[in-house]
């Protein structure tokens, strides 16, 4: 069932777990989190990034609507780090049920101007709106970005921020990076942070990168008011790994999609139920 992001997160929020939000970069990545979710009953947010999106093509987003629409657990579109007013008003008219805007490289004052101007728009027609306040790191590699030196979140702004724009989510920046942590940085959550922002907050908080932080990490920070995380690279990188395994194997004809992709899309669930395990969202779809 196809819902927005205030319905889906206010249940996490209510009841003390994270939703995970995958970016299912691909048909078989959202086949193998879409699964996963099924098969635990874990609520889930498809997130797609403008890039991917221009790579998939606007297409993709209706194969995630008929997914969400025939799927007995609760599915929300999001779109995921939206850098502008454009980006996000060609989502809305796609159909997704949540967007970012991801204003957190300007400034306080500025940064909630756009924001507030996108609440404007996305509101009246029923999508929710999620910003950032801080920014969040980058390891690299990846589609989403970041920056080189964390700005982290100041929960005594934070309150401000949210009645100012009225956003039903906030990304906050606790220390987390987009990507896979090279082996000489040590990932380590910021978690007095969080606990001063969730308690001088009542909106659902957000966790971006989250792919490769430690587990204790990851469920004390739910434990704390997170109650979205993303997660992106852990999932593409199972799916490649098993890939190139397959495509080292001794079939040297192995072309066809079918022969291909179906072990890639196995390894690429086993994460996500872990994931979802992990974020204590398992048979939370039974609340909805």
């Amino acid at each position: 069932m196809l819902i927005s992001g205030k319905e889906i997160l206010k249940v996490a929020n209510e009841n003390k777990f994270a939703v995970p939000a995958f970016n299912a970069g691909s048909g078989q990545l959202l086949d193998a989190v879409m699964q996963a979710c099924e098969e635990t009953k874990s609520p889930v947010m498809i997130a797609i990034h403008p890039d991917e999106l221009k790579f998939l093509t606007d297409s993709f987003v209706a194969q995630v609507k008929y997914f969400a629409n025939n799927s007995n657990v609760p599915v929300c579109i999001h779109l995921d780090h939206g850098a502008s007013y454009e980006q996000v008003i060609h989502a809305i008219q796609l159909g997704f049920t949540s967007v970012m805007i991801d204003a957190s490289h300007l400034s306080f004052e500025e940064n909630i101007e756009v924001t507030k101007k996108v609440v404007s728009i996305a509101h009246p027609v029923g999508v929710s709106v999620e910003a950032e306040l801080g920014t969040i790191g980058d390891t690299g590699n990846t589609v989403e970005g970041g920056v080189s030196e964390v700005i982290y979140t100041d929960p005594s702004t934070a309150q401000e921020f949210l009645e100012r724009t009225g956003v039903d989510s906030l990304a906050i920046a606790i220390g987390t990076a987009h990507g896979i942590y090279p082996k000489n940085m040590k990932p380590e959550l910021k978690l007095d942070i969080l606990k001063k922002t969730s308690d001088l907050t009542d909106i659902p908080l957000v966790l971006h990168g989250g792919s490769s932080n430690p587990d204790n990490e990851i469920q004390e920070a739910v434990k704390l008011g997170i109650n979205k995380i993303n997660i992106s690279s852990d999932i593409k990188i199972a799916f490649t790994n098993k890939l190139r395994e397959v495509l080292e194997g001794e079939d040297n004809e192995a072309r066809e999609p079918n022969v291909l992709f179906p072990s890639c899309i196995e390894e690429t669930k086993k994460i996500a139920v872990e994931k979802i395990n992990l974020f204590n969202s398992v048979d939370k779809a039974n609340l909805y």
